[in-house]
């Protein structure tokens, strides 16, 4: 294969494969090498996008020979293969996989191999999909940069010097270099979608419960979600069409069947639709750019034919402060497995008593990085006695209060709209410092996780102050995915006519030469290097 068919193979989306691959015109073998090839060319060294932790080629690539030799054999095998089979895709270091290293982004678990797959990995293997590798992530999906990695940063494939969001940034990252065409994120407060959007790629949250959660490394159960990262919103609907569904093995796992999201996706209209603008997230505290390219895709949305409508959620601004308090009770409970006794990091006292609790906290010391201690430290108080119901179960109450406003506003609405993040990316080591401001990059995707309805984020266009990308939100009642689907494409048809071809075509070419450019450092202080299988 020549570098031209490679570079060729490796800007098609996901559903251009899946025909491409369908009607023998190119194989899964040349298609995972063309992606191999991309991360060896752009993921490594000092300068490097950095989205893989853990790359997985020996098997990608002979999942990819099986699914050639079975559409070479014919007959009913090659036409019982799923449409995205030989099809390669990336995933989330939160989501434990057999033969391949999960770490949670954290030193804690570092080199640590699951006995089971989660059940979106599995999946993903009985449509013989081959798994590319491990995407970099802020330590146990605490973040909103990719910073907090224990492994270093990713860096944004638009501007090297900037975050590509987070915590889900090596996903993003590696569907906008054209590392994967397709990837697997999670979403607890918009880690799929505030990515997507400094990106320029497309993130989608569902329905809670509506794909399973089991093997997913738990932050904050009641607001955890697995979703799909990729360029298109077709492609998430093809994947989020594999994921999917009920699974026993998830008690919060909803029992109804999916709507076909991929017809959802290829309507091609949204004419009598009504298109709700939230009235509290848009306007005061967002980039002048931001809020431009939000009005330019209302502008399309109403000459395409529908209704635009402004709804009011007033609890929305009290949703950052609840979410800052029912994600880390939440985490600091599910974090408590992590004691250095039954798997992962174990750190011994140096001197005194040998006992459970001292080895736990040089365990946890060590293991854990700032932003994880913080969280662990807030939720446990949030939780004490006497507490409690002033922070945790006032927190819930105004939870209460975010969905009320949700049912209401989709009385009028049959779709909300967003800015998906008030800014577009910032740069490297920025915010580090100062937590608080790190936080209000969730404002506008929080809502969402604390209500369980689903959203969608995809590519507005480019900020005029700084050329970077822009995310538009769209948010649909819970179990109704697939209005997310008819809409967004719609949007995303009329954006791309408007640009002349998808918005990544306009990103920075990044080639093996152009990461050798002289860097502003970034510290990485506290990391430590990549695990077997890296670069």
């Amino acid at each position: 294969m020549t570098e031209t068919n490679s570079n060729q193979l490796i800007r098609l989306s996901a559903a251009q494969l899946a025909r491409k691959l369908a009607a023998r015109e190119i194989t899964s073998v040349e298609v995972v090498q063309a992606h191999l090839d991309r991360i060896a060319e752009v993921d490594g060294g000092d300068r490097g996008v950095h989205a893989f932790l853990h790359v997985n080629a020996e098997e990608a690539l002979a999942v990819a020979a099986e699914v050639d030799a079975i559409r070479a054999a014919g007959g009913a095998a090659a036409e019982e293969l799923h449409e995205l089979a030989g099809v390669p895709i990336a995933v989330k270091d939160l989501i434990v996989t057999i033969g391949q290293p999960t770490t949670a982004g954290s030193k804690i678990l570092e080199g640590w191999h699951s006995p089971y797959d989660a059940t979106v990995v599995k999946r993903l293997r009985d449509a013989k999909m081959p798994i590319l590798g491990k995407t970099n992530l802020d330590e146990f999906a605490m973040g909103s940069s990719t910073e907090h990695s224990a492994y270093g940063p990713t860096r944004n494939p638009w501007d090297l010097d900037r975050i590509p969001g987070g915590s889900g940034g090596g996903s993003a990252a590696a569907v906008a270099a054209f590392e994967a065409p397709l990837a697997l994120g999670t979403d607890t407060g918009g880690s799929i979608r505030q990515p997507g959007a400094v990106t320029g790629t497309v993130g989608v949250k569902p329905t809670y419960g509506s794909v399973s959660r089991y093997g997913a490394i738990a932050m904050a159960s009641s607001l955890d979600q697995i979703g799909p990262v990729t360029r298109t919103v077709l492609d998430s609907a093809l994947l989020h069409q594999v994921i999917g569904g009920h699974d026993p093995f998830d008690s919060t796992s909803l029992p109804d069947p999916l709507e076909d999201l991929v017809a959802a996706a290829r309507i091609g209209n949204v004419e009598g639709m009504r298109i709700g603008i939230i009235k509290e997230l848009h306007g005061e505290g967002y980039q002048a750019g931001v809020e431009n390219r939000f009005n330019d895709s209302l502008e399309l949305l109403k000459e395409a034919g529908a209704e635009i409508v402004e709804v009011s959620c007033p609890n929305f601004q009290y949703a950052l402060g609840a979410y800052y308090l029912i994600m880390p009770s939440e985490a600091s409970s599910n974090l408590a497995k992590f004691d250095g006794v039954r798997y992962g990091l174990r750190v011994l006292p140096e001197d005194g008593p040998m006992t459970i609790e001292r080895v736990m906290g040089a365990t946890r010391a060590a293991g854990f990085g700032d932003e994880v201690k913080r969280r662990i430290i807030l939720g446990t108080y949030a939780l004490s006695a006497g507490y409690y119901d002033a922070y945790y179960g006032s927190a819930q109450k105004v939870r209460t209060l975010v969905q009320r406003d949700f049912d209401a506003a989709f009385t009028v609405a049959d779709v909300l709209i967003s800015p998906t993040a008030p800014t577009t990316a910032f740069k490297l080591g920025e915010k580090l410092d100062d937590p608080l401001a790190m936080y209000l990059n969730d404002v506008a995707t929080i809502p969402a996780n604390l209500a369980g309805v689903p959203g969608l984020s995809l590519p507005g266009g480019l900020a005029d102050e700084d050329g970077l990308p822009v995310g538009i939100q769209l948010l649909a009642p819970a179990r109704e995915d697939a209005r997310l689907y008819r809409v967004g494409a719609v949007l995303e048809s009329l954006l791309e006519a408007k640009w002349g071809g998808p918005l990544l075509d306009r990103a920075p070419s990044l080639t093996a030469h152009s990461l050798t450019a002289p860097d502003l450092t970034v510290s990485t202080a506290g990391a430590v290097p990549a695990h077997g299988g890296s670069h």
